[in-house]
């Protein structure tokens, strides 16, 4: 996974452009779901970013290091007050490697999208796994592709349209990819931001997870464990090791 997506540019603005992800709302119920699981010991975030979960898990009292590709989305976490605590390894979240094993590993925010290949992903399945304590909990959050919204024969679904933020997805539906162009404006000065993903559905998730070593333990539509129905636009699971 390539750090060049995540450049100097892009980390600067990255807490302001998800500023909703910070609210009350979002956050607590995150850390909330996130901290009983890392009651038994150390945790890991992968693509820990600008530390918007690791820095409130900190703050409940949990051991948190992380793995992250991008040493300018790292320098923002250490511009904040106890980032410079919090030991990151700079490296690929499917392959790199910290010593120790793990109560709880977790990738939030559909950051595992960010991997391009079923086989990337697929290690990092098998990277969070081993990782893991004996017992031990691997979390992702991530979307439910939206294909019931794209009509036939088109490629393009809008997600966000408001004053300052124009968001539209662009998929290659045989490939199971999309691009997530992202149309900013305020100030008096317009920006784009294009991220590439990899998306796959729930049930492909769980395979991964068998090919880890993993047992799935549960799956809810949300942080506030509402229940994953067939219109959840969203999923947070959870595998066991055994």
């Amino acid at each position: 996974m390539t750090n060049e997506l995540w450049d100097r540019r892009v980390a600067a603005g990255y807490d302001a452009a998800s500023a909703e992800m910070f609210s009350d709302d979002v956050l607590g119920p995150t850390v909330d779901f996130l901290a009983p699981l890392a009651e038994r010991g150390r945790t890991l975030e992968l693509a820990i970013g600008t530390g918007r979960v690791a820095l409130a898990l900190r703050a409940r009292g949990v051991d948190v290091h992380g793995i992250d590709s991008s040493p300018s989305m790292v320098e923002q976490l250490r511009a904040k007050p106890g980032g410079d605590t919090i030991p990151v390894t700079i490296g690929d979240m499917a392959t790199a490697r910290v010593a120790g094993t793990f109560a709880l590993v977790y990738l939030v925010y559909n950051t595992i999208t960010n991997l391009l290949t079923q086989d990337e992903q697929v290690a990092c399945f098998c990277n969070a796994s081993a990782h893991l304590d004996a017992g031990g909990s691997f979390v992702i959050e991530v979307f439910v592709p939206s294909l019931r919204r794209l009509p036939v024969g088109e490629r393009f679904v809008p997600f966000d349209v408001t004053p300052g933020h124009i968001g539209v997805d662009e998929f290659d539906v045989a490939n199971q990819r999309l691009i997530s162009h992202h149309f900013f404006v305020g100030d008096g000065r317009g920006d784009t931001f294009d991220s590439p993903h990899r998306y796959a559905w729930p049930a492909e998730y769980d395979l991964m997870a068998r090919i880890a070593g993993l047992t799935r333990r549960e799956r809810w539509s949300n942080w506030h464990r509402d229940p994953f129905t067939s219109e959840s636009t969203s999923h947070i699971s959870v595998w066991r090791k055994p």
